[in-house]
C-alpha cells in the first residue's frame, strides 16, 4: 500500500463539525494516481513506487518520458513522482490508487508543496530582522541589514549570510495536519489549516509515519 498521493490544492474554506465548531480547512483534490513503475532493491538499489498524476497531451512530453510510459501501455501523465510503499510487492504497474485506499478521516498527514514566489525581499521581510535604530540620525536605515562583513580576518562575507534575496518559490512541508472530512466521489480531502503553495498548485499528501515505520 502506498503512503502518499499527488493532488491539486483547490483553496481554503470553512468546515462546520457536528458539534458546531467551525474550522478553517484547505480543500485538496487528491488523485486518482496510477502506478507507473515499481522499483526494488535488487534491480534499482532502493524500494520506491512511481506514480503518475493528471493526463497530458503527447505534444507536451519529451520523447524519453513518452517512451517510459508507452512501453507499459500507460497513459501520458504530466507529473511523475516516487513515493514510499509499505509493501512494494502489492503494487502492480497500471493500478489506479484513490484516496479511499490510503486515507481515512482523522488521519494525520504531511503536505508537501512549493511556496508562493514573492520575488526580491529585504532582510526584514525575508528573515524578520528588527532593522536599524529608529532615531539618532538613522532615519534611512530602518530596514537595512547593518554590517555584513568582518575585518581583516577573514576579510570577506561568509557564505550563507542572511541577506536580501529571492523569497519563496521553494519546496515546503506542512507537518501534522489532520484530515477532517473526505469526499470520495470527487476525490477531495479537507485538511485543517493551510498548506504550502497557491491555488491549483501541485501538492504531495503523505500519510505521517508513526514510530519511524
Amino acid at each position: 500500500m502506498l503512503n502518499a498521493l499527488l493532488g491539486t490544492k483547490l483553496g481554503m474554506t470553512q468546515y462546520i463539525h457536528d458539534d458546531g465548531i467551525v474550522s478553517a480547512v484547505t480543500v485538496i483534490e487528491v488523485g486518482p494516481c496510477v502506478v507507473t513503475q515499481v522499483k526494488n532493491t535488487l534491480k534499482d538499489g532502493y524500494d520506491k513506487i512511481q506514480i503518475g498524476y493528471k493526463q497530458v497531451a503527447e505534444k507536451k512530453m519529451s520523447n524519453p518520458e513518452k517512451g517510459h510510459l508507452k512501453k507499459n501501455d500507460l497513459d501520458l501523465f504530466k507529473y511523475l513522482r516516487e513515493v514510499d510503499s509499505l509493501d512494494s510487492n502489492d503494487a502492480q504497474i497500471g493500478n489506479v490508487v484513490t484516496i479511499s485506499q490510503i486515507f481515512e478521516v482523522g488521519d494525520i498527514v504531511d503536505v508537501v508543496g512549493k511556496s508562493k514566489g514573492k520575488g526580491f525581499a529585504g532582510v526584514v521581510k525575508r528573515w524578520h530582522f528588527a532593522g536599524g535604530p529608529k532615531t539618532h540620525g538613522q532615519g534611512d536605515k530602518w530596514r537595512a541589514p547593518g554590517s555584513v562583513g568582518q575585518g581583516t580576518t577573514p576579510g570577506r562575507v561568509r557564505k550563507g549570510k542572511k541577506m536580501g534575496g529571492h523569497l519563496g518559490d521553494k519546496r515546503s512541508t506542512e507537518k501534522g495536519i489532520k484530515i477532517v472530512a473526505m469526499d470520495e466521489e470527487r476525490n477531495l480531502l479537507f485538511v485543517r489549516g493551510s498548506v504550502p503553495g497557491a491555488a491549483s498548485g501541485l501538492v504531495l499528501v503523505c500519510k505521517q509515519r508513526r514510530n519511524g515505520k
